[in-house]
């Protein structure tokens, strides 16, 4: 019976495997596929990093068939996804002319400048020769009310000493006039806005003068570099600013037009008269600016040069001559003379 149960056992096999064997390429498929994307990663971080934003907003919009800057033509079916092109006619349109158009523009070009001009100056030359000639008339009109003040404090036996506190100036804005503390002659209490008697004769007197011209102002207030105590809620800034707007109210109880107020800033320590010396009391002063008209009013300077080219036609040959033809002063852009504190 024992050699019947063996006999009837299941014989079992095992068989070892010796060695790694193959596994199979597809791993690298994936692999390349990664690198490939990864290479397209940097390369689009680097592009990001070396464009400009406009240039950003070029490529944004190339993309965007919806954005009117690509094109004003459509190619295709000309719907949303039809296609745009940049060009003006259609994506098989060129921008190059040959030489025979362009020379006939040209000669169409000049042809109607000629009938513009019959001298040959352009229009364009003859705006810019009447702008020269205003900016010219302004700048003597500051020049006249830049004497007009002057002698107006020298002539007052109470205001003669405060010569030296005024500084009269023709700037690239305009006419300045800056009232400055001195040593033993401040515009302001200590520390305050409020403005001295003595300092409300001298604005008074500069007011009689600048009010005649129709050019806006500008009124800023600057400080000395000395601060306030630690943890002070009231600093150069604030004192700057209430004593721009301090010289703003005298300004206005003087008659000075309320409309012609374009600006009031204080500027704090931002900007010295004297850079070197931070702490100098001659830091301290009010800016009044009469500002040139080509900056408060731009479009009203660019239509009356048009307009005076227009009636001039012998403009350029006028201009050089030693008393320029008088431009009529327009009217001024009126505004709300907000008050400005940074």
């Amino acid at each position: 019976m024992a050699n019947d149960k063996k006999d009837l056992q299941p014989i079992i096999i095992k068989k070892i495997i010796k060695g790694g064997g193959h596994h199979g390429g597809a791993w690298k498929v994936a692999y390349a596929d990664f690198v490939t994307a990864m290479m397209a990663f940097f390369l689009l971080l680097w592009l990001l990093n070396v464009t400009t934003d406009e240039q950003k907003n070029a490529i944004s919009n190339y993309f965007d068939p919806t954005s009117p800057k690509v094109s004003e033509a459509s190619s295709g079916a000309g719907g949303v996804l039809g296609g745009l092109s940049m060009t003006p006619e259609g994506s098989m349109a060129t921008n190059v002319q040959n030489i025979s158009s362009s020379k006939n523009a040209g000669s169409a070009v000049n042809n109607r400048s000629a009938q513009k001009n019959p001298d040959g100056s352009s229009q364009q030359n003859g705006v810019e020769k009447a702008k020269e000639i205003m900016r010219k008339q302004e700048q003597e009109k500051f020049e006249q009310a830049k004497k007009l003040i002057e002698n107006a404090i020298q002539r007052d036996p109470a205001l003669k000493e405060l010569a030296k506190n005024l500084i009269i100036d023709i700037t690239p804005e305009g006419l300045r006039i800056q009232m400055i503390d001195d040593k033993g002659r401040p515009m302001f209490a200590s520390g305050s806005a409020n403005m001295l008697p003595i300092a409300q004769q001298l604005i008074g007197k500069v007011n009689d003068i600048i009010k005649q011209l129709p050019n806006e102002l500008s009124i800023r207030g600057h400080t000395d570099s000395t601060p306030y105590g630690a943890g002070a809620s009231y600093t150069n800034w604030e004192l700057s600013g209430d004593r721009a707007n301090a010289a703003r109210r005298e300004l206005l109880a003087n008659g000075f037009p309320t409309t012609r107020v374009n600006n009031v800033a204080g500027k704090a320590d931002t900007d010295h008269l004297l850079p070197d010396d931070p702490i100098n009391p001659r830091n301290r002063r009010i800016s009044i600016i009469l500002l040139k008209e080509e900056l408060t009013n731009p479009e009203g300077f660019e239509s009356q040069a048009e307009t005076f080219a227009e009636e001039n036609p012998d403009l350029v040959s006028e201009s050089d001559a030693d008393s320029p033809p008088q431009i009529p002063v327009g009217t001024f852009r009126r505004s709300p003379g907000t008050v400005e504190f940074p």
